[in-house]
């Protein structure tokens, strides 16, 4: 393996890398030296043999992890994962890429969407549309009950619709944010089995997205919470395959087989209860331990480990699963009213500015890929954009000095009016890897003048200061999606407003009505395109790589795990045997 790759985590000493400690790090104009960069590479490009051998911190955090063995009845799966920090009040954490893994096991949803967004039966057995794309009628399957023993019929359902597309806001419960509310009008049961869902104008969207892991079905009791009462995991009762059997706020959970469970979907390759008799999710932070674990059989799997091991792992008989989801690339969505993005001339020139191939070289393995557009390439209507914000820093720089940049300070940086032309990245913790591209984007950009601190926050607080602060001007994005008629609801007022542009870019929002509104796929496709275009000529959107948000380091024991549309898995056909 090649040394030139940096591990994930902060690199470098405190004046070039990343936050150390919390305390936010800039790269200086000239960049610091590639040693620099690669000082913190370690064990990553060393290979397994170069990771700790289990020591007293992993022993103490696998004591209580109910261990990785059983046979026959009572197989037990054993999950090392880096944090539960999200909370448990679904409307929040349901798609959380950590506490999601939990969430597939407990739930289920009306369909069953794959990774190339194909709809199959679950619960809903089948359904009707209108042409119009605007009324849909879901039949259920019946003698599904929640682990409570109430029914999952046609009651329970609009209980759950009303949760996805309106929520209670007034008590902290959102609606979900990728569910087609903006054009839901309601829905009602027919009888005890049959639902049927109606919008004010077509949304094609709607049945995929009922496979969207926001669309977990919950009981209505558990729906019935408050807030605070839904932050306990154990007054939510789902229909899935497992249910919990205890838990310790961000340290454990803990799920065992349900024994009467019999509707699971044919896409997920079994009939009847799950094969494993448990399923022990442990947190273990660090990356380095985890990687520790898999590596001397302490546990089946460890969820996002350094991408720099994983071809050590492959090398040693291990199973790699880097599934990637439907969705938006990886990369940054800019706040327009936000200085300095207030300048689409700055937008560009930091989107031009940007060396995508050495991230890629440096920062990940051949798994990933570069972007070509703001959307996923497994998007059905995604079209190669990538002349739109190809690495071109000399552009860069003209775009600056026309932006009015042209002044420079002591320690080098662009000035303006007496002003420094910089900004914070505070990289996502829902994405390994995230701080070294950061602090190797500082690189490139402090190169062009442009100062970048970057600031390594944990879940809680890069929630406040990031996705909820309307003043920070870069929002890291990992987001997925399971139809791309969903985009429209998230990008300007009438959903998340992402860049900060309201109503004020009319391009914008007729392409979100045209895009939401479109009653076929073949209409849509065009618009998508248009609507691609006008966020990346804009540099609304930075695009840095295909996004690989969730890797999965599998014992070669594991069998039958199956992946949904947004790469969360299912353990519910999986078991364990020699190969």
């Amino acid at each position: 393996m090649s040394a030139r790759r940096p591990a994930p985590g902060p690199v470098g000493p405190p004046e070039d890398g990343a936050a150390i400690d919390g305390r936010a790090i800039t790269a200086r104009p000239d960049g610091p030296s590639r040693r620099r960069l690669l000082q913190g590479l370690g064990a990553g490009a060393l290979g397994l043999a170069a990771l700790p051998l289990a020591g007293c911190a992993l022993d103490g955090a696998l004591a209580d992890a109910g261990g990785s063995g059983g046979a026959g009845d009572d197989l037990e799966l054993s999950f090392l994962i880096s944090n539960l920090d999200g909370g448990w009040v679904p409307s929040k954490s349901a798609i959380s890429s950590y506490e999601a893994n939990v969430w597939q096991q407990l739930t289920d949803k009306l369909v069953h969407t794959d990774p190339e967004g194909a709809v199959t039966p679950w619960i809903a057995t089948h359904w009707e549309q209108n042409e119009e794309a605007t009324e849909y009628v879901l039949h259920l399957r019946g003698g599904v009950t929640f682990s409570d023993g109430t029914p999952l019929d046609a009651e329970a359902v609009l209980a759950n619709l009303e949760a996805w597309a309106v929520g209670r806001p007034d008590e902290g419960l959102a609606r979900v944010g990728l569910f087609p509310g903006g054009t839901y009008e309601g829905a009602e049961a027919l009888d005890p089995l049959t639902v049927r869902v109606t919008f004010t104008a077509p949304t094609l969207s709607f049945l995929p997205t009922l496979g969207y892991h926001g669309c977990q079905l919950m009981a209505p009791s558990s729906l019935a919470l408050s807030l605070e009462e839904q932050a306990d995991l154990a007054r939510q009762i789902g229909s899935g395959p497992f249910v919990l059997e205890s838990w310790e706020p961000r340290q454990r959970v803990r799920l065992v087989r349900r024994e009467d469970y019999d509707w699971a979907p044919e896409a997920l390759g079994a009939s009847g209860p799950a094969q494993l008799a448990a399923i022990t999710f442990t947190v273990l932070p660090d990356d380095t331990l985890r990687a520790s674990a898999a590596r001397a059989g302490q546990t089946d799997l460890s969820y996002n480990v350094n991408p720099q091991v994983l071809d050590a792992f492959t090398e040693a008989g291990f199973v790699i699963e880097v599934p990637r989801y439907l969705g938006f690339v990886h990369g940054y969505s800019l706040r327009t009213q936000v200085a300095p993005f207030d300048d689409v001339r700055v937008r560009q020139a930091v989107t031009r500015g940007i060396d995508r191939a050495e991230i890629l070289r440096t920062v990940f393995t051949d798994a990933w890929e570069p972007a070509t557009s703001w959307l996923q390439a497994g998007v059905p209507e995604t079209t190669d954009l990538t002349e739109l914000f190809s690495y071109d820093p000399g552009l860069a720089a003209r775009l600056l000095d026309e932006a009015g940049w042209t002044g420079r300070n002591e320690d080098g940086f662009r000035e303006k009016d007496g002003v420094e032309l910089g900004f914070t990245i505070n990289p996502t913790p829902y994405l390994t890897g995230s701080v070294p591209e950061a602090e190797l984007i500082s690189q490139h950009l402090g190169r062009l003048g442009i100062r970048v601190a970057t600031q390594k926050l944990d879940i809680p607080t890069w929630t406040e200061r990031v996705t909820n602060n309307p003043e920070q001007g870069v929002n890291e994005v990992t987001r997925s999606f399971v139809d791309v008629g969903t985009v429209a609801g998230v990008i300007t007022d009438e959903g998340e407003d992402w860049f900060q542009t309201g109503s004020s870019d009319a391009e914008l929002v007729r392409l979100r009505d045209e895009v939401a509104g479109a009653a076929t796929r073949e209409e849509r496709a065009p618009l998508v395109e248009e609507l691609s275009r006008h966020v990346l000529e804009q540099a609304y959107f930075i695009p840095l790589e295909q996004n690989v948000q969730r890797i999965y380091v599998q014992s070669p024991d594991l069998r039958g795990i199956t992946f949904n549309a947004v790469a969360i898995p299912s353990y519910h056909a999986a078991t364990k045997e020699k190969p």
